[in-house]
């Protein structure tokens, strides 16, 4: 600790943190989690409990004069066996909503996971520091993200000067559900993943509860949605479904329909903006499920196949294609009873020319520039005047 400061502890309690639905106690601190604990107990699925666990989209909101800031925090990083060791995850700070300084934290939890075997290995490790200085001596907001790649415990805030909670409701607040696209894939950092790009463009507070992997229309993640106070909510659908190769087009019709069923129960007339897939070549009209091609892992390089048979879209198979169609003419189906339901091509996203220009570098996510370009894209067809989530007159 740099001793130059006075520092003042502040407990990390729930008025501090946004974009996360429940606060576990753990013994280290607090453990943020984007889905509650009576979703959690409904899926054993491993790689769920990780993505949710990973807090995209989670920060600490302050105001304060401190010109110091230390949160000490004891992260869980993934390594993949076989691959060269990932980066540290990124923590920003912003100040009124700029980006004022970026930092990471060495140590912490290592999960090893050996992707061949789905095997895991995990190795406790001491809690780190990031720390931030310099800060205008001023009264400021200040904001913390959270890595969107590792689970981060929050141990301890410190600051030089008093900290106290921003009051909610200055701005809407937006609620996105989708795969790991949204949660962030490649993006740069969490205050850089497509949604938190378009949630800054568009002026609105974000619940990220994008879920690497695991957007595949569970009852209990519409629920969580159901439940969530939001102005906004956007699900984006389709990817991951093909991933998992989970459901044929007969189990997949119904099960949009009941999980927009069951978020129209907590939100009846909230803008809910339905999104298909952005293009991804590989499954355009190939099924899943996708397979992952690991002759490039020790060189750090990573690169996903398409495994399914095209010929078996007639017996139902989805395609990215397949779900453009089923969920376009669902949303025209529903939208004649909701006139607040709306559909977006996620190619107006990110398509052909955006791939011939920024390809997807592992055949299935976008790296950093493409997360920008698609948070700006969604923000100019969603926020803009005319658009769903565009500001209604009084």
């Amino acid at each position: 600790m740099n001793h130059q400061h006075d520092w003042i502890p502040t407990p990390i309690t729930a008025d501090l943190v946004r974009g996360a639905l429940d606060l576990e106690r753990t013994e280290h601190g607090v453990l943020p989690h984007r889905l509650p604990a009576r979703a959690r107990v409904q899926s054993p699925d491993g790689q769920l409990a990780m993505a949710e666990a990973q807090p995209s989209g989670v920060r600490l909101v302050f105001r304060t004069r401190a010109t110091a800031v230390e949160l000490d925090t004891l992260p869980t990083k993934t390594v993949y066996l076989g691959a060269p060791p990932r980066p540290d995850g990124v923590y920003d700070l912003l100040v009124d909503g700029r980006l004022a300084g970026r930092a990471s934290t060495p140590g912490g939890t290592v999960l090893t996971v050996d992707m061949t075997t789905g095997a895991t290995e995990t190795r406790p490790g001491p809690v780190g520091t990031v720390r931030f200085t310099g800060l205008p001596d001023r009264e400021k907001d200040v904001e913390i993200w959270l890595p969107y790649n590792e689970i981060t415990e929050l141990v301890a805030l410190r600051t030089d000067a008093p900290v106290e909670p921003v009051p909610d409701g200055a701005r809407k607040v937006w609620l996105h559900h989708g795969s790991s696209i949204s949660h962030g894939s490649d993006a740069e950092s969490s205050s850089t993943t497509w949604p938190a790009v378009a949630a800054s463009l568009g002026g609105v507070e974000l619940i990220n509860l994008g879920l690497s992997g695991s957007a595949v229309l569970d009852p209990f993640t519409a629920r969580a949605l159901r439940d969530t106070p939001a102005d906004l909510i956007s699900v984006k659908i389709g990817i991951n479904v093909v991933n998992t190769d989970a459901m044929r087009l007969r189990a997949f019709t119904p099960a949009v329909h009941g999980f927009l069923d069951t978020i129209r129960e907590g939100h009846p007339t909230t803008p809910l903006l339905v999104a298909s897939p952005i293009l991804c070549p590989i499954h355009e009209d190939t099924p899943g499920p996708t397979t992952v091609d690991f002759s490039g892992l020790s060189e750090g390089k990573l690169r996903f196949l398409a495994a399914g048979d095209p010929a078996e879209t007639v017996a139902g198979k989805l395609t990215l294609n397949v779900i453009r169609d089923e969920l376009s003419r669902i949303v025209k189906q529903r939208a004649a009873d909701d006139p607040h339901l709306y559909y977006l091509d996620g190619r107006e996203l990110y398509g052909e020319a955006d791939s011939a220009e920024l390809p997807l570098p592992d055949l299935l996510h976008p790296d950093a520039a493409a997360h920008r370009r698609i948070g700006e894209r969604f923000a100019e067809l969603a926020f803009r005047t005319g658009g769903p989530f565009a500001a209604r007159p009084a």
